[in-house]
């Protein structure tokens, strides 16, 4: 019964939190049960590009590292911060929230060259932590009781607190500059005088994703519009 409430409730998560968190989860379990190799998911530009080992620009956001106290972490934040953008300012923008994903993944793994990064989920949940934090500058965070805090500071927390355990800073440097390039670019930039949207999501995206909008100048036909409720005759 337990099992089938925490099914229950995975299945109300929004639709791109609960596949991505699944499949994290589920590539970090396969390493653990040795089904998969790190160095068969991590980036390499010359396996990427000349083995043609293209699922490396897909999995090396999957992994997180061997299950610990940094797994558990980093899950904790992107299950939390990408449903929150997902039921907040992208709700009812599946295609949208999907674009913002390929638009990260796509930068991050170009500036990543530059540092020879081999894991970007790290970065991919410091982008989502940066979008939501710049979007909801009015919300107090508490973090984990220790410190209170407006939102704009937590990504930055994040960062002291990655650094703290041991990791570098240089992959939560990398997600906070390209959450900050989508941001400026979705949000302040539009908003400018002589401003832009200049990150457009393909039409494709919005129709396999989105549901279709209703047109308001639509006239339901008369078997299809409700019949108006008939008293009961008196007794």
């Amino acid at each position: 019964m337990a099992w089938q409430g925490l099914a229950a409730e995975f299945l109300q998560v929004p639709a791109v939190t609960r596949a991505y968190t699944a499949a994290c989860v589920l590539t970090t379990a396969a390493v653990q049960l040795e089904l998969l190799s790190p160095f068969q998911l991590y980036f390499n530009p010359h396996l990427v590009f000349r083995k043609f080992q293209v699922w490396r620009l897909v999995t090396n956001f999957l992994f997180f590292g061997p299950l610990g106290f940094s797994f558990f972490f980093n899950m904790l934040f992107v299950f939390r911060y990408c449903r929150m953008l997902e039921e907040g300012s992208f709700r009812g923008r599946t295609a949208d929230f999907v674009f913002m994903f390929l638009f990260g993944g796509v930068l991050m793994t170009l500036l990543g060259l530059l540092g020879s990064l081999f894991f970007l989920g790290q970065a991919l949940m410091a982008m989502l932590v940066y979008v939501w934090s710049r979007r909801s500058p009015g919300v107090r965070v508490n973090f984990f009781g220790l410190l209170t805090f407006q939102a704009p500071f937590l990504p930055w927390a994040l960062m002291g607190f990655s650094l703290l355990l041991g990791n570098s800073i240089l992959v939560d440097l990398l997600g906070i500059a390209v959450g900050h390039i989508y941001y400026f670019l979705e949000d302040v930039f539009p908003n400018q005088p002589g401003g832009k949207r200049l990150l457009l999501t393909p039409s494709f995206l919005k129709l396999l994703l989105d549901a279709p909008e209703e047109d308001p100048n639509y006239l339901p036909l008369p078997e299809e519009q409700p019949r108006p409720h008939l008293p009961h005759p008196e007794q």
